[in-house]
């Protein structure tokens, strides 16, 4: 049976991932921002990323499989996630890492897969590559690597986002030149729940198998939406094409759990 410990189980993806797995493992998770669900959850630990070391919860917990989902400082994090290597290489334990299609951001010309050379001009992106490159150091069978595109969702920031400035009546960012693949809470956790169930280990692409140009696709989601009058700000980076989309290659996951840009927006009721 996998004790799981999910850090920053109260963010957006990681809380999706601990309501998907809390029926079938033992699993436990993490949370900053106090709220009366997560204090009173006895499967919850408070954890400040600043204060805290993660060495304590992982003691307690003495988990089979970490997935960081984890959000804020980015030294404290690098911190937090050199202790956990450090604690997977002493124990029966592997590490999930939730990273990024910015990890690719410097590659404009193509999509990126599995095997690629990470290369990134974003602050973001260098910090997924820092930790990333800690867990490339050690043996594949020890953790997993997951980098998403761009996540959407009823909860998510971005659909939130664009809801605010629906109502407010304020212009939605739309990138016409950046090609994209996208996904969705609800995949990205059947997708790990299966990756934990088979015992998968190495880097994963979880994202659509086709692509899409930003623009095209936020447009369809207002669409969605109901009868509004959306003011859109377009903005060029570039006069060419530019991808920012991470495709699975070497490993890709059964058909059932494949999908396209499309299923993304047919699977929500963005009301």
């Amino acid at each position: 049976m996998n004790r799981i410990l999910i850090l920053g189980a109260s963010g957006f993806i990681g809380n999706t991932i601990y309501k998907e797995l809390s029926s079938y493992y033992e699993t436990y998770g993490t949370y900053y921002s106090s709220r009366k669900t997560f204090e009173q959850n006895k499967m919850f630990f408070r954890y400040d990323l600043e204060e805290d070391d993660i060495y304590d919860i992982l003691e307690k917990v003495k988990p089979s499989i970490v997935i960081s989902a984890l959000r804020g400082n980015f030294p404290a994090q690098i911190t937090a996630h050199q202790h956990m290597v450090e604690y997977i290489l002493r124990n029966d334990c592997k590490l999930f890492f939730i990273s990024s299609a910015n990890v690719f951001d410097a590659y404009s010309q193509y999509p990126s897969y599995e095997d690629d050379k990470t290369l990134s001009l974003s602050i973001y992106g260098r910090f997924k590559i820092k930790i990333e490159n800690m867990l490339l150091r050690i043996s594949s069978s020890k953790m997993a690597i997951i980098r998403l595109p761009m996540v959407f969702g009823n909860a998510s920031p971005r659909i939130k986002e664009i809801k605010n400035a629906l109502t407010y009546n304020e212009p939605i960012e739309v990138f016409p030149n950046l090609i994209i693949n996208v996904t969705d809470d609800d995949k990205v956790t059947q997708q790990i729940h299966y990756l934990i169930n088979h015992k998968k280990t190495g880097i994963y692409h979880l994202g659509s198998i086709d692509l899409i140009h930003h623009e095209d696709f936020i447009k369809e989601i207002v669409a969605r939406m109901g009868n509004y009058h959306p003011i859109y700000k377009r903005v060029f980076t570039t006069n060419e094409d530019r991808y920012l989309a991470v495709l699975p290659k070497t490993n890709t996951l059964p058909n059932h759990l494949q999908f396209h840009c499309q299923d993304i927006i047919d699977h929500h009721i963005f009301s």
